[in-house]
């Protein structure tokens, strides 16, 4: 199969510990265009997902460790794997009624029964498999991030632009204010293989939706990094809002189901935007890198201001601290 999104060949994992039939449907995969790897457990599984962003997963009903449904529930409430990852399982016979209804349930798209039709399978498969990379590339193409809802990196560039002209135009402040959770001990903000942290970052989404104001554009830019571009908002009302966002977010993790939050920030602000000779972009890398002097601070200072020099002639399209 040749990838509508990409060159590279999409890439399926198979989930069993009967070695003849999972070597079979490796074989048959790979040689129709698919990049396959073998897993032998649940928990096995579940790395390989996520450190190779797969394509499609064919899991078997009865794993050694976790049951193939419960390997499907774990994949689909993992914000890093696309609700568009087609997840089939497999049996070694004929299913009843009430396992397919578990295995959709839980959220596989099929269940298939081995032995199988291998043509009648492979373009059942390819279809799933085509349409999930047609959504990978429209969610890349889009200015929306799917885990979150906020914008993703292509809308917060859009959004600093047309921000940054109002500004002009009116002779305003302007401000950036960048976030990070992080969990009391982590070190390493952002981790992309702390599910707690993801948790965290879900958290954090949800209180930045709820609490900006209309006016701002709100973004996840990195894995566990959000950035918020404030109008009419000069120092002092970026270091409110930074000390604002940052209470309510730890207030909630407080209150459900993740403990030890603290939340990082650093921001950077003109108080008039026209006569300050400066790109959006540069407010974006100050107020990145004063989140980065936040994460190292000694003394454990949450909050910082840029205060370093800016490159007047940064451009969005080169902007490196992102």
């Amino acid at each position: 199969m040749e990838s509508p999104a990409s060159s590279r060949p999409p890439v399926a994992i198979i989930a069993s510990d009967q070695e003849w039939s999972s070597r079979s449907i490796k074989s048959i995969l790979a040689s129709n265009g698919y990049a396959a790897l073998i897993t032998y457990t649940g928990r096995q599984t579940l790395e390989q997902a996520l450190s190779t962003g797969a394509d499609l997963l064919l899991i078997d009903q009865g794993l050694p460790d976790m049951t193939g449904p419960e390997v499907c529930r774990a994949l689909r409430s993992d914000p890093r794997v696309s609700a568009s990852t087609p997840i089939l399982m497999t049996s070694a016979g004929k299913t009843s009624r009430a396992e397919r209804l578990e295995a959709l349930a839980a959220g596989a798209w099929d269940v298939v029964a081995l032995p199988f039709d291998a043509e009648e399978l492979l373009s059942r498969l390819d279809s799933y498999v085509r349409a999930k990379l047609d959504s990978d590339r429209l969610a890349e193409e889009g200015m929306v991030d799917p885990v979150t809802g906020l914008y993703n990196l292509r809308g917060m560039m859009r959004r600093a632009r047309e921000l940054g002209s109002d500004a002009y135009r009116h002779g305003r402040a302007l401000a950036c204010v960048a976030l990070a959770p992080q969990l009391n001990g982590s070190e390493t903000p952002g981790a992309a293989d702390d599910a707690a942290l993801w948790l965290a970052v879900r958290r954090m989404a949800k209180v930045l939706r709820e609490s900006g104001r209309v006016s701002d554009a709100i973004g996840r830019v990195r894995m566990g990094e959000f950035v918020v571009i404030a109008s009419s908002t000069d120092a002092g009302k970026a270091l409110r809002l930074a000390q604002r966002l940052q209470s309510t977010a730890e207030s909630a993790a407080d209150e459900g189901d993740v403990g030890g939050l603290c939340v990082l920030a650093g921001y950077d602000a003109v108080s008039d935007f026209r006569t300050a000779g400066v790109q959006p972009a540069a407010l974006l890398a100050g107020a990145t890198a004063a989140l980065r002097q936040s994460q190292q601070d000694p003394n454990g200072v949450t909050i910082h201001r840029y205060a370093g020099q800016r490159d007047t002639t940064q451009s969005l399209n080169s902007h490196p601290g992102i």
